[in-house]
C-alpha cells in the first residue's frame, strides 16, 4: 500500500526503514531460526559497510537498495495477526455503549457501583445536551 509522505524524511530514517524492510522480507525466506539469523547478519554487514560514505554515494546505495528488496521482495510476506492485512486484523468488535441498557435488571444487581454511576453520568449527558442543542421537537421523538 502506497502512503503520500505528510513529512521530509531523513536520510538516516530511510536507511533503517530500509533494513528493516529487507530484514522483514529475509525472515519471510527463511523459515529456519538459523538460517535467518545468519543472512540477517550478512545483511547487517553489509549495512555497516557502507556507513561512512558520503551522502551522494548513500543515496545512490539507499536507490540500489530499494531496487533489490523490490526484486527480491517475498512473494507472500508474513504479516502480524493484528496488523492490517493480518488475518486478525480488526477481528475484536467492541460493543456499543447502549447494549448495556437491554441487561436484564438480575445481571445490573451484580454491579450496582457501575450502573448507578453509569445512570448518573447518562442524565448528566442528557442536561449537557439540551443545554448545548436545545430540548428536542415531541413529533421528532417518533420515527
Amino acid at each position: 500500500m502506497a502512503q503520500v509522505p505528510l513529512a521530509i524524511v531523513s536520510h538516516k530514517r530511510q536507511v533503517c526503514s530500509l533494513y528493516k524492510r529487507a530484514v522483514r522480507n529475509l525472515e519471510a525466506w527463511y523459515d529456519r531460526r538459523e538460517v535467518f539469523r545468519y543472512r540477517a547478519t550478512l545483511m547487517r554487514a553489509r549495512f555497516d559497510e557502507n556507513r561512512k560514505k558520503d551522502l551522494g554515494e548513500g543515496r545512490r546505495l539507499l536507490a540500489c537498495g530499494e531496487q533489490e528488496l523490490f526484486e527480491t521482495k517475498h512473494f507472500q510476506p508474513r504479516n502480524f495477526a493484528n496488523s492490517p492485512g493480518g488475518c486478525a486484523f480488526e477481528r475484536e468488535v467492541l460493543p456499543p455503549d447502549w447494549l448495556l441498557d437491554y441487561w436484564h435488571p438480575l445481571e445490573k444487581a451484580q454491579y450496582p457501583e457501575y450502573f448507578a454511576k453509569r445512570e448518573q453520568r447518562k442524565k448528566e449527558y442528557v442536561t449537557w445536551w439540551e443545554k448545548q442543542y436545545g430540548k428536542p421537537d415531541p413529533k421528532d421523538l417518533h420515527h
